[in-house]
């Protein structure tokens, strides 16, 4: 039985990977370590809670005691980190967090899983440690071009400086100590769950409350959108099968404008939902500050080497996304209570 130490596995990228990890699998257990910060919801597992293979464990990853009570109650294979401070506009605000998060307790988990995983000859066989990282640790694309694993790392926000450090510490546990690790890197996700900070919920949220939509500039920066399950897909064939020590960039071969995004949910809004959903509610916001122009990945090393391709079109997937968050406006209403009105108003104003 192989046994996952999901960390941050209450929020989007993690729950959508829990669900399909005990989907596809059944000689496993998951360890789901999450803070529960106002992304992290337990909402977004309520369907697993029960399971016997699934446990929930709260706590910090920057916590060693926690992190070292689990290796120590457990015989952890894998070590899949997707715990992370990672609004951009909120770590302008407060890059202390994501450092604090991002970077030490990403070494945190590294320094537990070596100790426990190393032995006399060297590391156990059968370990791995994966680390969940962003395209936007390359920084800015011109109109052409693509990220590939061995463009040099160029983050222009303190969130994917965070996460370009965490990086290259993993990167050294391999380097240094032989550590198995992998470093995947992605481009923006989208699918359920996700907390509607982000542009494809905020857009879809703020519609059906009638409220303006916020797009910075002129619109046209560029995202290569990945539908989740595709994502998780890739995430779980590079546990498998990823050589130790490798970059794998994971992309939808879905480029769009920011613009484009919002239209196309108005559209289906309008057409489906409520036809006063209209454009009148796009407001044009001053830019994000350093906000890179265009993202573009080149997965052909993950194709090559381990087969992997995206399956879902961004046609397909925007819809199933629309879909699902209609189909779940008690979830929204959950994640959007409390507190969120004021973390909304310091990020895009009242």
């Amino acid at each position: 039985m192989k046994t996952y130490l999901v960390t941050g596995g209450a929020g989007f990228i993690g729950s959508n990977f829990v669900y399909f990890i005990l989907n596809k699998y059944e000689n496993i257990k998951i360890i789901n370590l999450d803070k529960l910060t106002y992304a992290g919801n337990l909402d977004n597992l309520r369907e697993i809670e029960k399971d016997d293979r699934y446990e929930f464990v709260f706590g910090d990853i920057c916590d060693k005691e926690i992190v070292e009570n689990i290796f120590n109650n457990n015989d952890i294979d894998y070590v899949v980190n997707f715990a992370a401070e990672s609004h951009v506009d909120r770590s302008i605000k407060e890059p202390e967090i994501f450092m604090k998060t991002n970077v030490l307790g990403t070494v945190n988990i590294l320094n537990v899983s070596k100790i426990c995983w190393e032995d006399s000859t060297g590391f156990k066989p059968g370990k791995k440690f994966l680390q969940v990282s962003t395209d936007e640790v390359y920084g800015s694309l011109g109109s052409t071009g693509y990220f590939t694993e061995s463009t040099p790392l160029d983050p222009h926000s303190p969130y994917s400086s965070s996460k370009a450090s965490a990086d290259l510490m993993v990167k050294s546990y391999y380097d240094t100590y032989g550590m198995p690790i992998n470093i995947t890197r992605c481009s923006n996700n989208y699918g359920p769950y996700q907390f509607p900070e982000k542009l494809i919920p905020l857009i879809i949220n703020n519609c059906l409350n009638k409220k303006f939509l916020p797009v910075y500039g002129d619109g046209l920066n560029i995202r290569d959108w990945l539908y989740v399950e595709d994502h998780c897909k890739a995430i779980d064939m590079v546990i498998n099968n990823g050589k130790p020590g490798h970059v794998y960039n994971i992309g939808g071969h879905n480029e769009k404008t920011n613009i484009y995004i919002v239209k196309t949910i108005i559209d289906y809004l309008n057409k489906n939902v409520d036809n006063t959903i209209d454009e009148n509610l796009i407001k044009y916001v001053e830019d994000r500050k350093g906000h890179d122009r265009r993202y573009a990945i080149d997965a052909a090393k993950i194709k090559n080497e381990l087969g992997w391709l995206p399956e879902t079109t961004f046609e397909e997937g925007i819809i199933k996304t629309i879909r699902w968050y209609l189909d779940n406006k008690e979830w929204m209403n959950n994640v959007t209570s409390g507190d969120y009105q004021k973390y909304y108003d310091m990020l895009y104003g009242s």
